[in-house]
């Protein structure tokens, strides 16, 4: 057994100890009817062999027939049986599931309430409504086939021992070896129940993490990083289903042994069976005992105990021992992402950095953009060339033949009408859009169809609403960065007065949880990270939406000083005023100049600028 069986073993003894023992009276009524059920295996294999023997053979027909009858009568009892062994069954699996359910919410609540862990608790959908049902219906299979199993074949082998002990020296060694090799598969194919659980999870956790931050990832160039992520975690879960089915292999050879090789032994020592005084009824009826009730209930057993049993003790573990994990998380959390970085899990990034470093050095990124070999002073950092987009063949143009150029350097405010595409200019600038037609370019390269490594090298694009990663302070502000000293961090920080968020969080080694920072503090976060990259162009889309005016302002001219281009698409009209030059866009043409120059020549822009001033 590995450690992790033992442990989830040590956790759930107590657990269903406490659950048995509040149920007694529904355990002595299970009992009785499994009684029942034993005798009525006993009586049909006896009643057939009695009508052989001292019926048909004997040349009495009736007896025969009374026989016969008997027997019928405890076959037709069968359901009369199985109707009172269900009936109490419910008594003990429905106050099961009531009872995950209960500690299943009570974990989640536990996890979101102030002094919790925090985070969001993406397990709990799947504990509440598959993970619940997997344990109640495994329980009930379980509790029912090991009854049946027990009690079926008491009956059956005191039947053989009943009708000639010889019987039991032919039926019992191929039937307990059987059952011996399926009882050795019982521990592995727990532990590989366990891990395509893990797997399966973590899949899910991966996709749903990477599906809410596309656009980030796009923006930022780690698709790649993800995808990698991705297919390992499918890797995963196909290595853990591939072993799930090898122990299922061999548990199926199991049953083939305990399930035929009895009978077959049987028909082989027919003969040696007649010369030890077995009678040809005791033979007939061994054969029902084997094949009606024997056989029939050690497959059942081998069956739910190999799938029902593994699964149940994955999942009660999973359910039940959440609450240990909720108490160890906190304690566990800093210590581990300290140790490794953040891991790629949900609100993690998909390729952690160490960004804590005593001296600068050359980055990854400024060596991809060193590649590109272009002087920056000779050509325009943006120019869009007759560009347009629709989106659709017969939609109308949200971008018409637009042409602009952005200077080195320069910062351009980006103003017009919701809805009028002012995102979807940053996304046809950023790479992640491709234009219907025009050419858009950025550090006098085509930005369409590069690969993401490049463009996460000539660019940044922080949108509205920020991503921000469970780890590491330091970590989260040079993830764009990664040689990025603690000095260049902290004269960042102070740049976009962050210093009391910071020191709230324990400093650039303390642990940022998504969940507890405001949208505000998730976009300055953002901003630094985009601050220190070395990407030559920054794109805002509307990325200072969550601040208050005096905060944009101040993040605004720390981005605008930092050497490179600025194009922000702006939330407020200060934005504009403070840029070298304003795009405004209408939907039939596009005006380009200073703030001065917009409010004499664009009568949209006048209209904006007296509708923010209001």
């Amino acid at each position: 057994m590995t450690s992790a069986e033992a442990g989830a073993l040590r956790r759930l003894a107590p657990s269903a100890r406490r659950f048995l023992a509040h149920r007694k009276g529904v355990l002595v009524r299970l009992a009785l009817w499994s009684l029942a059920e034993s005798g009525q295996a006993f009586l049909v294999g006896h009643a057939v062999a009695r009508s052989v023997d001292e019926g048909f053979l004997a040349g009495d027909p009736r007896r025969g027939l009374l026989w016969l009858g008997v027997a019928l009568v405890a076959v037709l009892s069968g359901a009369r049986v199985v109707r009172g062994v269900f009936a109490q069954l419910a008594g003990v699996t429905e106050p099961l599931r009531d009872g995950l359910v209960r500690r299943a919410v009570d974990r989640s609540m536990a996890r979101a309430a102030p002094g919790g862990p925090g985070g969001t608790d993406r397990a709990a959908v799947s504990r509440l409504t598959n993970q619940v049902e997997i344990a109640r219906d495994s329980f009930a299979g379980l509790v029912l086939t090991l009854r049946s199993f027990v009690f079926t074949a008491a009956g059956a082998l005191l039947g053989l021992l009943s009708l000639h002990p010889a019987l039991l020296v032919v039926v019992l060694p191929p039937l307990a070896a059987g059952l011996a090799l399926f009882l050795v598969t019982l521990r592995p194919m727990a532990a590989a129940q366990r891990r395509a659980l893990a797997a399966d999870e973590a899949l899910g956790d991966h996709a749903a993490s990477a599906r809410a931050a596309l656009r980030d990832l796009a923006a930022g160039g780690t698709e790649p990083g993800v995808e990698r992520r991705g297919a390992d975690l499918v890797a995963d879960a196909a290595a853990a289903a591939r072993t799930l089915a090898g122990w299922a292999a061999v548990r199926t050879a199991a049953l083939g042994v305990a399930g035929h090789l009895p009978v077959l032994a049987l028909l082989i020592a027919v003969e040696w069976l007649r010369g030890h005084g077995v009678s040809v009824g005791a033979l007939l009826g061994a054969f029902t005992y084997l094949v009606q009730s024997l056989l029939p209930a050690l497959h059942t057993l081998m069956t739910a105990l190999g799938a029902a049993g593994s699964r149940l003790l994955v999942v009660l573990d999973r359910i039940l021992g959440a609450e240990t994990e909720t108490e160890t998380e906190t304690e566990t959390e800093t210590e581990t992402e300290t140790e490794t970085g953040p891991e790629p899990v949900p609100d993690r990034v998909p390729e952690p950095v160490s960004v804590l470093k005593s001296q600068p050095g050359p980055s990854t990124a400024s060596a991809s953009a060193a590649a590109f070999a272009v002087d920056m002073a000779a050509v325009p950092a943006v120019e869009l060339r007759a560009v347009t987009l629709s989106y659709g063949a017969r939609a109308e143009p949200v971008l018409d033949a637009l042409d602009l150029c952005v200077a080195p350097g320069e910062h351009l405010a980006v103003v017009g009408p919701s809805g009028i595409g002012k995102s979807t200019l940053t996304r046809l600038v950023a790479g992640t859009l491709a234009p219907s037609s025009g050419e858009v370019r950025v550090a006098g390269r085509p930005v369409t169809g590069r690969p993401a490594a490049e463009l996460a090298a000539l660019r940044v694009l922080v949108p509205q609403d920020a991503y921000v990663f469970s780890g590491p302070v330091g970590d989260n502000l040079a993830y764009l960065s990664t040689d990025a000293c603690r000095a260049e961090l902290d004269a960042a920080v102070g740049a976009f007065g962050l210093g009391p968020l910071v020191e709230r969080l324990g400093g650039l080694d303390g642990t940022v949880r998504p969940a507890e920072l405001s949208p505000g503090e998730r976009q300055l976060v953002a901003l630094v990270r985009a601050y220190l990259s070395p990407a030559p162009l920054l794109l805002l889309d509307e990325a200072t939406c969550h601040l208050d005016p005096a905060s944009e302002a101040r993040a605004e001219e720390a981005l605008a000083g930092r050497a490179g281009t600025l194009v922000v698409v702006a939330h407020r009209l200060s934005s504009a005023v403070r840029a070298d030059r304003t795009l405004v866009l209408d939907g039939v043409r596009a005006r380009c100049g200073t703030h001065a120059e917009l409010l004499d020549r664009s009568p949209l822009y006048r209209d904006l600028a007296g509708h923010w001033n209001s």
